[in-house]
C-alpha cells in the first residue's frame, strides 16, 4: 500500500506571499526597463522600496513564519544545518533554514543598496535623476550610478544563486519551495503558523506608500 502523502499545513501568510512575488515582477521590471524607459524603472524603484518597507515591518509585526525572530539563527545554528544540507532528507524546519534567512537578510539589504543609490544617482546628461540626487553634487552624483551598477551585479549574483537553491531543493530533497509561496502549504512546516493581527498589516501597508509617495517627491512636500 502506497504511503498516505502528509498533510499540507500553513506556512506563509497571504501579505508574505504577495510580497514575495510583487517584488519578483518589481525587479524584474526595473531590470529590463533600465535605460529603455527610465520613467519605468523609476517607478518599479519605488514599488521596491515600498515592498522592502514593508517587509522590514513584517520581519517584526508579520505572521509568525515571516518574523526575523523566527528563523534568522546565529553561526552555531547555521554550521549545524551546513553540515546536513547534502542530505536527501527535506528539511523540516517551519519556514526558511538558517541558511536560507542569512540568503534571506543579504538580498534584502542588497535590494535596500540598490535602490538607495538609485535615488541619488543621474546619468551624464543630468537629464534622467533621482528624486533625491539634489542632495548631492554632480560628482558624487555620477558616483552613486556606478555604486547602483555595481550593487545591482550583485543583486544579480544573489537571485542566480537563490534560484539554484530552489532547484536543489525541487530536484534532490524533493521539497517545493515554489508551491509553498505560492499556496502558502507545506508539509514540513512543523511548528503551528501565528497569524499577524489586522492592525499590524494596516500600519505596515501605509508605512509602505507613505516611505514610497515622500520619496518620489524627494521628500520635499
Amino acid at each position: 500500500m502506497a504511503e498516505a502523502p502528509a498533510p499540507r499545513v500553513a506556512l506563509w501568510d497571504l501579505p508574505t506571499r504577495l510580497f514575495h512575488w510583487s517584488l519578483v515582477v518589481a525587479i524584474l521590471v526595473a531590470w529590463f526597463s533600465g535605460g529603455e524607459n527610465m520613467q519605468i524603472h523609476v517607478w518599479s524603484g519605488y514599488a521596491v522600496l515600498g515592498l522592502l518597507v514593508f517587509r522590514l515591518w513584517w520581519g517584526v509585526f508579520g505572521g509568525s513564519t515571516a518574523r526575523f525572530s523566527s528563523f534568522v539563527k546565529g553561526p552555531g545554528a547555521t554550521l549545524t544545518y551546513l553540515k546536513t544540507a547534502g542530505d536527501r532528507e527535506a528539511s523540516h524546519s517551519g519556514g526558511h533554514n538558517p541558511v536560507g534567512a542569512w540568503s534571506v537578510v543579504a538580498m534584502i539589504a542588497v535590494m535596500l543598496a540598490v535602490t538607495v543609490t538609485g535615488l541619488f544617482a543621474s546619468d551624464i546628461d543630468g537629464l534622467n535623476s533621482g528624486p533625491m540626487s539634489y542632495l548631492v553634487d554632480f560628482d558624487l552624483s555620477q558616483r552613486f550610478t556606478e555604486w547602483h551598477d555595481l550593487v545591482f551585479r550583485v543583486l544579480q549574483a544573489l537571485v542566480a544563486l537563490h534560484l539554484l537553491a530552489v532547484a536543489y531543493y525541487w530536484l534532490w530533497k524533493r521539497q517545493n519551495l515554489i508551491g509553498a509561496m505560492i499556496t502558502g502549504k507545506s508539509a514540513f512546516a512543523m511548528e503551528a503558523f501565528r497569524p499577524a493581527r489586522l492592525w499590524s498589516l494596516i500600519v505596515g501597508l501605509a508605512l509602505a506608500v507613505g516611505v514610497a509617495w515622500l520619496t518620489a517627491k524627494g521628500f520635499r512636500l
